[in-house]
């Protein structure tokens, strides 16, 4: 089944090619109520990480670099991108969640993505 994708001018490619990735990896992860999913937003600037219950449709717990605990920290952004992992991680095991499933949305798992998902199993999330 291939999926078409509208490319328009500039960097158009570029964002097409990761909304590709970001709908192949979704055909697979889906998260249920024993594993929720942990989605990782990313842009130039901030990182927002979420565990959703995709079967209700909620969002259990959520972390990002906008957080009154984050922002205004120092460190670059993948240092930033630790402590919203470890944030994340701890808010979810507050929220009663042990394991989740991962979802890159289409970047890829390298850098910042790499450093939140390390920060969050060292935090005590299992995926």
């Amino acid at each position: 089944m291939s999926v078409s994708v509208k490319i328009g001018k500039g960097n158009a490619y570029k964002s097409a090619a990761r909304k590709r990735r970001a709908i192949r990896v979704r055909k697979r992860v889906v998260g249920t109520e024993v594993r929720p999913r942990l989605v990782v937003t990313r842009s130039n600037r901030h990182m927002v990480a979420q565990v959703i219950d995709d079967a209700k449709g909620h969002t259990l717990a959520s972390a990002s670099t906008l957080d009154v605990s984050i922002k205004g920290t120092e460190g670059d952004k993948t240092e930033l991108a630790k402590k919203v992992g470890s944030l994340v991680a701890e808010r979810a095991k507050a929220a009663g969640v042990e394991s989740v499933v991962f979802d890159r949305a289409g970047n890829r798992y390298a850098g910042r993505i790499a450093a939140l998902a390390d920060a969050a199993r060292e935090a005590g999330l299992d995926f």
